[in-house]
């Protein structure tokens, strides 16, 4: 393992110490990312989580606006397991734990009452993944995962590279992963973002302002599986062709955001090109005037409002009461192995899943 940041002196004020140790014989650290605008992103090899982003505001302030950690103990015992971290082998949900695959039924860990979520307690987010920084803009993060492993078929072999842009404050990460067996792969970034910048306590992100770009979404019941449905956003609170406020419509009375708890849905973005790069949702603190652009090349993004958080603590004393994160989770649909009509997330020997997504800060 390879660091290429041997000056402890940050923006985030985090500490090389607190992250240096093994988890389960392997070792795990601290990497910085900066780039020519001042930008900084800290990240540990512990589930490719993302400890900081620290970006200007309009007076030119840095804060971080993500709810991280300060060191790996508190990782360890966050009752939020997935903050800021990578999940897989599938994000989002599986109904019961099951699907079926090439005639073979597989069963998963249930975690999220009666369905599997991001991967089961021991997915990615839970590794401990081969690093390399190769300069001051770029890590790059491995890791092999067992053929078996939560209940998976096939060794999966994944790589994902953090690029921090030196042109403009924008952070890429583009993933790619090959399997020896047919298997179901759907990886995404579990950042959970406040752009006013994280505090005691870290304020709601009910006024920023949001747009995505989707006319429809994923319908979701009561335990946060997928209806079968694909539903027009058009004069719904699930609209955000045009800007709104989370605050204007979360708690309005509709199924949907009940069933949510809040915002917790899969829209599905308008393409021209399944593949391509496009813009995907934007994001505003009013108060700060921090702007940030989402660009994925995924088909769907999981809008998250940060619903079930419940007062955890996080770095320097900050705490994370209930909607003070909002999450843009760029991936497959939900329940995609048991919805034969949705874009499927299968990948076989020989091909090679990849993604890019990027996300951009103005």
């Amino acid at each position: 393992m390879k660091n290429a940041t041997m000056n402890i002196e940050n923006k985030s004020k985090l500490s090389r110490e607190d992250f240096q140790t093994t988890v389960e014989g392997k070792p795990v650290d601290l990497y910085i990312l900066t780039n020519d605008q001042g930008m900084e992103v800290a990240i540990t090899n512990y589930g490719c989580m993302i400890l900081s982003i620290m970006v200007p505001d309009k007076n030119k302030n840095y804060e971080n606006i993500v709810l991280g950690h300060s060191s790996i103990k508190d990782i360890l015992k966050c009752p939020e397991p997935f903050l800021n971290t990578v999940v897989g082998r599938y994000a989002n949900r599986i109904a019961k734990g099951k699907f079926t695959l090439e005639g073979k039924p597989y069963s998963l860990t249930v975690n999220n009452g009666p369905n599997a979520l991001h991967g089961g307690p021991t997915g990615f987010h839970t590794r401990v993944w081969n690093a390399k920084q190769e300069n001051k803009n770029t890590l790059v993060l491995t890791y092999s995962s067992k053929d078996g492993e939560e209940g998976y078929p096939g060794n999966l072999e994944v790589e994902l590279t953090y690029t921090l842009d030196n042109e403009s404050n924008a952070l890429h990460l583009n993933y790619q992963a090959t399997t020896d067996k047919t298997t179901i792969v759907n990886l995404t970034s579990h950042g959970f973002f406040n752009l006013a910048g994280i505090a005691n306590p870290t304020p709601s992100i009910e006024d920023h302002v949001v747009t995505i770009n989707a006319d429809h979404y994923v319908p979701i019941d009561q335990v946060s599986i997928p209806t079968g449905e694909l539903l027009s956003v058009k004069d719904t609170p699930m609209d955000f062709l045009t800007p709104h406020s989370v605050a204007e419509r979360i708690n309005d009375d509709f199924v949907q955001l009940k069933n949510g708890a809040g915002y917790d849905h899969c829209y599905i973005l308008n393409k021209v090109e399944p593949g391509e790069l496009t813009l995907a949702a934007t994001c505003q603190d009013p108060k700060s005037g921090r702007l940030m652009e989402v660009y994925t090349t995924e088909l769907g993004v999981q809008l998250y409002t940060g619903n079930w958080l419940a007062g955890i603590k996080g770095a320097h004393g900050a705490t994370f009461p209930a909607r003070s994160a909002i999450c843009f989770e760029a991936q497959c649909f939900p329940d995609t192995p048991n919805r034969t009509y949705f874009p499927s997330a299968k990948l076989e020997p020989g091909e090679k899943y990849t993604q890019h997504t990027v996300y951009k800060f103005k």
